[in-house]
């Protein structure tokens, strides 16, 4: 039997964060295609759209079809993003699992990708707990606050951990499930990332679980480190690195899910997922999204000889 404390979630959250920016359109047969390869693959967490205007954002024009797909395995969590109380209406209505809303702690960053302040966000968030708890979901669906922006920001630049402190205690009180950290613009390090989740971490042990990390500056893998050791025991990532933030100029590059996945389960904790199935998930993206450039270092470099080893192996080789 696995140890339960070497058990990690890492959610496939590229379906949403990886295509909403970029310009091109994955058709919506694609998109049912890589949540069947990823599945496949022992993905069992997946973010799969967000509740906005078609017009802002037609790569997520689909969202309905694209989540009455996944919901289709009886096993997956599937997750929506939205970013207001109209957006939570059609994720409830559309049957999702789970609902995040993206709360920036960065005024500017709140200002550009919402156009509401971060106050003024963990109010909506509040009316959307009270719209989930109204439609008698409170224990079917799970409300994640996701908290952007919160080791730096490409607008404001510095972010203050007292600030991240602040809306952590306000969604507290509003009543989240989850809270989740996200490094948006790929301004954090090992040493912020300690620093900062040995002050928030106290606030909600076991609410605040979930890490996103991009990789802008090649630090996601090594953040992930330091936030396993801070009991954090889920993180996003994204097929080939795919995406970023389109209000956060310069930030592209979410932590590849083969990496990551690569990585976690090198350390002998368990994900459930292959990594060899997930590789070969990258050929979908090639095919559906002709010239977009693609990341990870296992799609450039491969997996190393030998592998993969069995898990008796790999305790002996960690012991």
């Amino acid at each position: 039997m696995v140890d339960q404390k070497k058990r990690v979630t890492v959610q496939e959250v590229g379906l949403r964060d990886g295509l909403q920016s970029i310009s091109s359109i994955m058709p919506t047969s694609e998109k049912k295609r890589w949540i069947d390869a990823e599945y496949a693959a022992g993905v069992r967490y997946m973010e799969v759209a967000s509740f906005v205007p078609a017009k802002l954002l037609p790569q997520m024009a689909d969202a309905e079809q694209v989540i009455a797909h996944a919901l289709t395995y009886p096993d997956l969590t599937v997750t929506a993003l939205v970013p207001n109380l109209k957006g939570a209406e059609k994720a409830l209505a559309a049957g999702v699992h789970r609902i995040v809303a993206p709360i920036s702690v960065s005024a500017a960053h709140s200002s550009a990708n919402v156009r509401k302040t971060p106050l003024e966000m963990v109010d909506e968030f509040r009316r959307i707990r009270e719209l989930r708890d109204s439609a008698g979901k409170s224990g079917a669906v799970t409300l994640i606050a996701g908290l952007s922006t919160v080791f730096g920001c490409t607008y404001q630049g510095e972010v203050p951990v007292g600030d991240v402190r602040d809306i952590v205690l306000r969604v507290l009180d509003a009543g989240c499930d989850i809270v989740a950290l996200a490094d948006t613009t790929g301004h954090a390090t090992p040493g912020q990332v300690d620093a900062f989740l040995a002050t928030l971490k106290p606030l909600a042990p076991q609410k605040l679980s979930v890490a996103h990390f991009h990789d802008t500056r090649g630090l996601a893998l090594a953040n992930t480190i330091v936030a396993l050791k801070h009991g954090i025991h889920e993180f996003d990532a994204t097929l080939a690195g795919l995406g970023g933030c389109p209000h956060a100029p310069g930030a592209s590059g979410n932590v590849a899910i083969e990496d990551l996945v690569f990585m976690l389960e090198s350390m002998g904790y368990d994900t459930g997922i292959d990594v060899q199935k997930l590789l070969a998930c990258r050929a979908i993206l090639k095919e559906a999204l002709p010239g977009e450039t693609l990341f990870g270092s296992l799609g450039r470099a491969g997996l190393p000889e030998g592998y993969p080893i069995t898990q008796s192996e790999m305790k002996k080789v960690i012991a």
